[in-house]
């Protein structure tokens, strides 16, 4: 992808903390009082981008904080108002918000059948409406500036994963409408990225209802999605999968739809 032309300084976002810059760099990151969110505080901090930090767990992110050099902002995004408080907030406080990292998410696995309808209420509600009224609150800000970047954390589970129903839905609409934005914002200045890892070794895992068994894929560090939604800002990509073979699945699914309905049925 082409970057358009705009006041914020691209060139120094890819050469990264040598290049000097002539202003810290502003990046919202939520979700960062544990796993992805915070490995990627961490990946920014050694970039050195002032860090703008939310999380649920208000001890761990001042935690993540301290050792990013970064300032919390423990709004609750499942709220009415929360995504459009952090937004406001973070942009008085920074002045600016070059970066978005939208990391923050809940699942729940189990037989749909099963599921709590409040469940299904939370999954949707912090996983689909915050983010995109955290993205509504933050995009006027970015397009009035002349560029950033919006960077949208989804999953491999977007395109359908048994027993994870309601996430798998909320994955999908993420990666949705990180398409339809990118399309819309295309001429702006604006980069909208969409991260998909496979499973990830965080507290998200510990949280399922059940236990992850398969020996296959093995979970990765956070550190290394952090890695790739880094090298997404820096070179302008717009879906990046983590592991990057984890994009054949889509593309079985995609060119041979039968066998790929058969594969899931036998092995999930």
């Amino acid at each position: 992808m082409r970057w358009t032309r705009s006041p914020y300084d691209r060139a120094a976002l890819r050469a990264g903390p040598s290049a000097a810059p002539p202003r810290k760099r502003t990046a919202l990151v939520t979700g960062a009082s544990s796993g992805i969110g915070a490995a990627v505080a961490e990946r920014l901090a050694a970039e050195h981008w002032r860090l703008l930090l939310n999380g649920r767990d208000e001890d761990r992110l001042n935690n993540v904080a301290a050792a990013t050099g970064g300032t919390a902002l423990p709004r609750d995004l499942a709220t009415p108002d929360g995504p459009a408080r952090l937004a406001r907030d973070a942009i008085k406080i920074g002045g600016r918000i070059d970066l978005l990292v939208a990391g923050a998410g809940v699942g729940w696995v189990g037989p749909f059948a099963d599921m709590p309808g409040s469940q299904v209420d939370r999954l949707m509600a912090v996983n689909v409406v915050a983010l995109m009224r955290l993205v509504h609150g933050v995009l006027p800000h970015m397009l009035g500036a002349g560029g950033g970047t919006i960077v949208l954390i989804g999953s491999v589970a977007g395109i359908g994963v048994r027993n994870e129903a309601v996430y798998s839905a909320s994955k999908a609409a993420v990666h949705a409408f990180a398409e339809a934005l990118r399309y819309e914002v295309a001429d702006s200045g604006v980069h909208v990225a969409h991260v998909v890892p496979g499973v990830v070794d965080t507290p998200f895992l510990d949280r399922r209802q059940i236990p992850y068994t398969r020996s296959r894929p093995r979970p990765m560090p956070p550190a290394r999605v952090a890695d790739v939604v880094w090298e997404a800002c820096r070179h302008g990509r717009d879906e990046v999968f983590v592991p990057s073979w984890m994009r054949l699945p889509g593309c079985v699914r995609t060119v041979a739809p039968e066998l790929y309905h058969r594969l899931v049925r036998r092995f999930g």
